[in-house]
């Protein structure tokens, strides 16, 4: 369980104050208009951003003090981040071992992660001879050898074609259901929330509105601005 208890944050002219509770073991989308607080969001809960005031609470712990790597989260961004010197074996075993001196036990992680994401024929290879989407599993597999409970993910798959992003969202949900993680996503394309989200929030103007089981949230119509915000792709029937 990720709980946000009346955490408050300014940014420029905007105050926002989230209070809301994502299931455990549950993948969560976060969607809304843009410059809504989608990102800024995952930020305090990673501890990329502190609050004003309120509390982060992640498993039931108070983790609104610690620093970003002392929280029981791993966190994929837009940039994958991989480092085109190193081959993708490499890149994810980073994620355990910043020095590249794996011990036995994280090198079985490390090769356990890339066949898991299907990158295990591939691993020797740089990421400049792999697709964006292998670029894209290197970061989900360096973030399963990191084998946090919660995983965060700021719009990890936008800058794929829809075929390759629904590759991809198929890959966190079923990580997600084998390791019973905790999943919040953020994304701009409401089918994303539909393939892969059991629920899903709507956030806007630095609040979460609501978070519902994703069906639910979609059928909504006490929510005039997630109707405003769905438009035309909400009465197109998908």
């Amino acid at each position: 369980m990720i709980r946000l208890d009346d955490v408050t944050f300014r940014h420029e002219d905007m105050r926002m104050r989230f209070d809301a509770e994502f299931p455990a073991a549950s993948l969560t989308a976060v969607i809304g208009p843009s410059g809504g607080g989608k990102s800024t969001l995952l930020n305090l809960i990673a501890g990329f951003e502190m609050p004003e005031s309120g509390r982060v609470l992640i498993g039931g712990r108070d983790v609104t003090a610690l620093p970003p790597d002392q929280r029981p989260v791993s966190m994929i961004f837009q940039d994958n981040n991989v480092f085109a010197h190193l081959d993708l074996w490499q890149n994810v075993a980073l994620g355990i071992s910043p020095s590249l001196k794996p011990d036995a036990e994280q090198r079985s992680r490390v090769d356990a992660a890339l066949t898991e994401v299907g990158l295990g024929a591939l691993m020797h290879r740089k990421p400049g001879e792999v697709s964006g989407g292998e670029r894209q599993r290197v970061a989900v597999a360096r973030a399963l050898v990191r084998d946090r409970p919660a995983l965060l993910l700021d719009e990890p798959f936008a800058a794929l074609g829809p075929a390759m992003r629904k590759d991809m969202l198929e890959l966190v949900k079923t990580m997600q259901r084998s390791r019973k993680l905790t999943v919040v996503m953020v994304t701009h394309q409401p089918e994303d929330a539909l393939t892969a989200a059991t629920h899903t929030a709507y956030l806007e103007s630095g609040r979460v509105l609501a978070l519902r089981p994703t069906a639910e949230l979609f059928a909504a119509r006490d929510l005039p601005g997630l109707r405003a915000y769905l438009g035309d792709w909400r009465s197109s029937g998908l």
